[in-house]
């Protein structure tokens, strides 16, 4: 039950924060989603152990953050490659990743998929076939992995790795 309404009190911050609309029309419709929604997580038993929003919730924000840099910083990686396309040296990679929970694998390969410059092909038991542009952009998922274990809260090591950043 606890989950349940963190759940309901999350997707209401986050719609509110989207829609940008507060006339009582469009809180009508927000609401008429909100509860359609947590309607079909219940029926789905989606909430529980196994997908508990309470787990990734004040670490979501600061790897969303990182994830966008990311994104940015590849983006640009990525236009330097189409203008020196003899660069380009496309492969395929096989990596072993092994998270807490079946969502990590799943963060981990829809993240590297909104990276530019690699692509998740397929998503295996003990790990995950990606499509990559280059060596760069292949050599970043190591880096990637690192962090969903930090989200996951499997290790602090992110932390400490920031926290010395930031001092430089």
């Amino acid at each position: 039950m606890r989950d349940t309404i963190f759940l309901i009190v999350l997707l209401a911050l986050l719609w509110l924060a989207i829609s940008g609309i507060y006339k009582p029309a469009i809180l009508l419709l927000g609401l008429a989603s909100l509860v359609l929604v947590t309607w079909v997580v219940i029926r789905m038993k989606i909430i529980g152990e196994e997908h508990n929003p309470t787990v990734f919730a004040w670490r979501l924000p600061r790897f969303w953050l990182w994830a966008l840099r990311e994104i940015v910083i590849s983006n640009i990686h990525v236009a330097r490659l189409v203008f020196r396309p003899e660069q380009i040296s496309p492969r395929i990679v096989y990596q072993n990743v092994h998270f807490q929970r079946p969502l990590g694998k799943v963060i981990y390969g829809n993240t590297c998929t909104l990276t530019p410059g690699t692509v998740t092909v397929q998503l295996t038991k003990s790990g995950t076939v990606i499509h990559a542009l280059d060596a760069k952009s292949a050599d970043s998922l190591a880096e990637l992995e690192r962090r969903v274990h930090w989200l996951e809260g499997e290790t602090d090591e992110v932390a400490a790795k920031d926290a010395g950043e930031e001092r430089r």
